[in-house]
């Protein structure tokens, strides 16, 4: 037996970044995805890694919903409708991150269930030295039609985010490709070594692709990842690729459009779920129609905020964040403010006026305190 819960209140992202877009017959969605919701726990500051037979005192340490968890508020706070369809487990943990997602984001779950019986999947990630370990556990999550979160169709959403694995295609992808979406794909590591970009199905039914720079050239058999995106963008329309400290560089397969954006120079306190807060900032340039360039800074930034905070979820930035940054980085020693100025002059027309100064309060991401929400 499953359950699921009651209506969602409608989050205030203070920005609608669609809102000249928007038509009556638009769909209500903007944004759907799929995916197993993991508890992150999250240690920071720690000197180095763990060694065996010692203990390892952070400190820093918190708490979040995580795995898809991740992405789909990165999409909520930038305003999209969001629509998550996922298992969670009938304990403390799966109540606590239906609650942070519903509630505390505005996050449509009514797609999502609570499955008796099942615990909740958690991951305790150890960030140090600008990367991090993660160690996850979890039992397999029920058959799909068991749990019922996903339906026999996807909603019709302007969007759909999917991550993509050798040899498992969806069927999902392509009934939300067919139903007119844009897929956006991000692919994880290829353990069989095989690296068969043949054996990625669903690569046919994306709008987009953004694989790391590893990724990208392993897939394609290249040794520049920008000659690895140039390859992949006669695949998809667009073909982006994350190079790390270095920014990401995006060719749109249609046009032959290239850009490229560097990093912003951020103090990283934590790591954890900035892919997929980057992947969110492009969707949200793209659905909104910008040009390409400032879809990939725009992206840039928010996975760079991001890394400034605990956590994958509760880390990713709010429009708010983002205009105080704004503000504050015009001015700042270590940034160029010409530079800045010329790259992000975009953000101008959309950004609220900082109604508080940088660095902003953030939620609290500990089980057992209430979140704070700006």
């Amino acid at each position: 037996m499953t359950t699921a819960r009651g209506d969602q209140p409608q989050h205030d992202a203070g920005i609608d970044p669609l809102v000249c877009l928007r038509e009556p017959t638009d769909p209500a969605c903007d944004v759907f995805l799929t995916g197993t919701v993991f508890l992150d726990i999250i240690f920071t500051g720690l000197d180095s890694a763990p060694v065996r037979g010692t203990e390892s005192w952070a400190r820093g340490m918190g708490s979040s919903p995580g795995g898809v968890a991740n992405m789909a508020t990165a999409l909520a706070r930038l305003g999209l409708r969001t629509s998550l369809a996922a298992a969670f487990g009938d304990d403390h943990y799966g109540e606590y991150c239906w609650d942070a997602l519903e509630q505390g984001e505005g996050i449509d779950l009514s797609l999502s269930r609570t499955v008796p019986g099942w615990h909740s999947p958690v991951t305790v990630s150890m960030a140090y030295e600008g990367e991090r370990t993660m160690v996850s556990h979890g039992h397999e999550a029920p058959p799909v039609d068991a749990v019922g979160a996903l339906p026999a169709y996807p909603p019709h959403a302007r969007a759909a985010v999917a991550s993509l694995a050798p040899g498992r295609d969806e069927e999902w992808v392509a009934r939300a490709a067919r139903g007119g979406a844009k897929v956006f794909a991000d692919v994880g590591w290829d353990d069989t070594g095989r690296w068969d970009l043949a054996a990625l199905g669903d690569l046919e039914h994306c709008e987009a692709f953004l694989p790391n720079a590893a990724e990208a050239m392993r897939y394609t058999r290249t040794d520049c990842p920008r000659a690895a995106a140039r390859a992949l963008a006669d695949k998809v329309r667009y073909a982006v690729v994350t190079l790390g400290a270095e920014g990401a560089y995006a060719v749109d397969g249609a046009t032959g459009e290239t850009a490229e954006v560097p990093a912003i120079q951020v103090s990283a306190l934590d790591p954890t779920g900035a892919g997929d807060v980057f992947v969110a900032g492009f969707v949200t340039g793209t659905l909104a129609d910008w040009p390409l360039a400032d879809r990939l800074a725009f992206a840039g930034l928010t996975a760079a905020l991001s890394v400034q905070e605990f956590g994958g979820s509760l880390s990713a930035p709010t429009w708010d964040e983002i205009a105080a940054w704004w503000q504050q980085a015009q001015g700042h020693a270590m940034q160029d403010p010409q530079a800045l100025r010329a790259r992000y002059a975009f953000l101008e027309r959309l950004l609220p006026a900082p109604a508080r100064p940088w660095p902003l309060r953030r939620a609290v991401p500990t089980i057992g305190f209430r979140a704070v929400h700006p």
